[in-house]
C-alpha cells in the first residue's frame, strides 16, 4: 500500500506561517460567517495520523480545544515526555526522517499530515513531501516564520487545483512529480 505525506497549510503571500512574533491570529482575521472550513474535514478524512514538530505542537497544546481526530506523532529531540493529559493523543518520535516514518507506517499509519514549518522543511529537504495544499491569505507580513528553506535541489510540483474562498483566500493543491 502507497504511503503518501501530504501538507494542509495556510501561509501569507510573502510565504509565512506566523507573524514576527511567532502569532497566527492574522490567519482567522478574514470574516468567516459560515465558518467554512476550506476543505479540511476533507482532508483530514484522507489521513491517518499527523507528524508535527515540537514547536507547532506546543502552540496547540495551548488551544482551547484539541482540533485532531487522529494521532499525533511529535517529531524532536529535545522533548523527553509528552504532557499526561496528551498522551492518549500524542507520542513522541525522534531521529531520521526515513527511520521515523518507517517506526510509523509499522503502526499502520500511510497517509499522513505533516505540519509545523520546520517540520515541512525537513521534509522538502528529503524530498518526502507528496502533496500540499497552500491556502493564502492575503497579508504581506513583512517577515515571520517562512514555510519553506534552503533545499539542495529543485523539487517540481503540479498544480492540480485551485479554490478561492471568501472572495480573497486562494487555495492551491500540488503534488509531486516524480
Amino acid at each position: 500500500m502507497r504511503q503518501k505525506n501530504k501538507v494542509f497549510i495556510a501561509t501569507s503571500l510573502d510565504g509565512y506561517i506566523a507573524d514576527r512574533n511567532g502569532e497566527i491570529d492574522w490567519l482567522l482575521s478574514i470574516p468567516n460567517p459560515e465558518n467554512d472550513d476550506m476543505g479540511y474535514k476533507e482532508f483530514t478524512s484522507g489521513i491517518d495520523a499527523l507528524i508535527m514538530g515540537r514547536n507547532t505542537f506546543e502552540v496547540v497544546c495551548g488551544f482551547d480545544e484539541w482540533y485532531y481526530e487522529k494521532h499525533v506523532f511529535v517529531l524532536s529531540s529535545s522533548m523527553t515526555e509528552i504532557p499526561e493529559q496528551f498522551r492518549d493523543k500524542a507520542s513522541l518520535v525522534r531521529g531520521n526522517l526515513k527511520d521515523v516514518l518507517a517506526e510509523i507506517h509499522e503502526k499502520g499509519y500511510r497517509n499522513l499530515y505533516i505540519d509545523g514549518g520546520k517540520t515541512i522543511q525537513s521534509f522538502l529537504k528529503e524530498d518526502l513531501i507528496d502533496e500540499m495544499i497552500i491556502t493564502l491569505i492575503p497579508y504581506l507580513l513583512g517577515g515571520g516564520v517562512p514555510l519553506f528553506g534552503a533545499l539542495s535541489e529543485t523539487l517540481e510540483f503540479e498544480c492540480t487545483d485551485t479554490k478561492i474562498f471568501l472572495n480573497s483566500i486562494v487555495q492551491n493543491h500540488f503534488v509531486r512529480k516524480r
